[in-house]
């Protein structure tokens, strides 16, 4: 199946990606922190990053932007997995770029789901279509959060 880099200072996390995603027959190697991640993503060409948002040092949006501009690894799809509640902060990850974002707490199921339909090239349609519904979705969350506060 795929290679699988999970990034995250939590070492609970990343235990519980490895054993999500390993349990449907991926390959997981987890990283602590965003160097880390971009040193390994050197060696082991994951097939997708499992990216947590807020690390100390680099924080995963700064490893995004890394990432995103190196033509050998623009083309990994990432999915950030955060606790971010904030939903301008989501906004502003979503907005980044073709990274999904997913937040924590989550399900091993959803996260198996996710990564499944972001390794499938042929759910790229339905990717997009997810992105704009969840961007349009959050939108909406900060204007209502906005007018309550006016």
């Amino acid at each position: 199946m795929a290679k699988i880099l999970s990034v995250d200072d939590e070492p609970s996390i990343v235990r519980l990606v490895t054993a999500t995603l390993t349990a449907r027959g991926h390959s997981v190697t987890g990283a602590h922190s965003g160097a880390e991640a971009l040193a390994l993503v050197k060696t082991d060409k994951p097939d997708l990053i499992v990216l947590d948002i807020m690390m100390p040092g680099m924080d995963g949006r700064e490893v995004y932007r890394r990432l995103a501009a190196d033509p050998a690894t623009k083309d990994i799809p990432i999915l950030f997995l955060s606790a971010i509640g904030e939903f301008a902060s989501q906004i502003d990850t979503v907005e980044m770029g073709e990274a999904e974002y997913m937040t924590k707490p989550f399900t091993p199921k959803d996260l198996a789901e996710q990564v499944a339909t972001m390794l499938d090239p042929t759910a790229a349609e339905e990717r997009a279509s997810r992105r704009h519904a969840q961007l349009s979705k959050l939108r909406m969350m900060v204007t209502i959060m906005h007018r309550e506060h006016d």
